[in-house]
């Protein structure tokens, strides 16, 4: 028999269902829902589809504009556009490549309108970014989302580039390219790479040469496992400090179950850490099903004692995870380097050192 007092207790309980539901809903939103594997990053965006742009062909106009650092010599410029023209492409300047306002090539809202005019131009196959540095991030608010959701296009860079490769995947959905910038050396690596993933439209797999430059044993460009095992995953990833920098931002794409590629240029091992230690405390890391670390040129722990190494550093923070892992792709601040798809679902293979492509990038 049910009692008065039960009675009470399921009318009491009935009535405040809805403010308890209320109560939680505003608690996720301000610290993001949690799961297993940690709150969702702050500010990430949900998951959109991915949208790959046209692939590049022979004869296309491909924009060239400076989003970030200033290009302080206009001989980079004459060597881009010999070089886009030798593979049979047109090299199409933004208006603004060559202003500067002190590290920046030119103002904000410079920068910005290079960059919406060329995915607005219909002639304008794809974008790629001439140089890196800083300044990328200043221009998110001011970039056209919307013309580009509208007009897919396959965009072009590293480095601090890996502002806007990531924002335009997390906002559109569109597949963007971590390659060479239009000033890097056009060698023969790096043409092959590029063009097998936005001209051929290969689903490509990314594995570093092995064989011996001039000694017994390859001593160039060796991977490592940091932990063995193979994951797929959607790739998402870039310069570890800029990707950084975007958490709490409306600009960040969610990882979760992202396959996560890093690198990153001078910087001591405990900013590494540091910065790790970030994506950990954000959610990012506990979210991923692997994890490739490309390169980290010039990162060494300096003279002396008291410092970590970044092998330290990753089996700290990358092995810990228990996904696979692993260390050396040619991905970075280095001369020869691939070209890997922002957005398109991959599998890695740690104990290889590859990364394959489920399938192509462009269409």
């Amino acid at each position: 028999m049910t009692t008065r007092r039960q009675m009470l207790t399921a009318a009491t309980l009935a009535a405040l269902a809805p403010l308890i539901g209320e109560a939680a809903a505003k608690k996720g939103a301000a610290g993001g829902p949690s799961t297993a594997a940690g709150p969702v990053p702050p500010g990430a965006l949900p998951r959109r589809a991915a949208v790959k742009p046209p692939a590049i062909r022979t004869g296309d106009t491909i924009g060239l504009m400076i989003p970030s650092s200033a290009n302080w010599d206009p001989f980079d410029l004459d060597v881009l556009l010999e070089a886009l023209a030798a593979l049979g492409l047109k090299g199409k300047l933004g208006k603004h490549v060559l202003d500067r306002r002190g590290y920046l090539a030119g103002r904000d809202e410079d920068r910005a309108a290079d960059f919406n005019a060329m995915v607005r131009d219909p002639e304008v196959r794809a974008i790629h970014c001439i140089r890196g540095g800083w300044g990328a991030a200043r221009l998110l608010p001011l970039i056209d989302f919307d013309a580009m959701a509208r007009n897919p296009k396959a965009v072009i860079g590293y480095s601090d580039i890996t502002a806007l490769l990531l924002s335009l995947h997390a906002r559109t959905g569109v597949v963007t390219f971590h390659g060479p910038n239009g000033a890097s050396d056009w060698n023969a690596t790096n043409v092959e790479w590029l063009q097998r993933v936005t001209w051929r439209g290969e689903a490509a797999t990314f594995e570093n040469p092995k064989e011996p430059t001039g000694a017994i044993v390859p001593d160039e460009n060796r991977t490592r496992p940091i932990t063995p095992g193979r994951a797929r995953g959607r790739l998402l990833g870039g310069n570890l400090t800029v990707l950084t920098a975007l958490i709490g931002s409306p600009y960040l794409p969610d990882f979760t179950d992202s396959i996560l590629f890093l690198e990153d240029v001078q910087e001591a091992p405990y900013r590494i850490d540091r910065m790790l230690v970030q994506l950990k405390l954000a959610g990012v890391l506990g979210r991923v099903r692997g994890v490739v670390w490309g390169t980290c040129s010039k990162c060494g722990p300096g003279e002396g004692f008291g410092s970590l190494t970044i092998p330290d550093v990753l089996d700290d923070h990358v092995k810990s995870l228990g996904v696979p892992a692993y260390h050396g792709a040619m991905i970075g601040h280095i001369g020869r380097q691939f070209t890997l798809p922002v957005g398109a679902e991959v599998e890695i293979d740690a104990d290889r050192g590859t990364l394959r492509m489920l399938e192509p990038a462009v269409v």
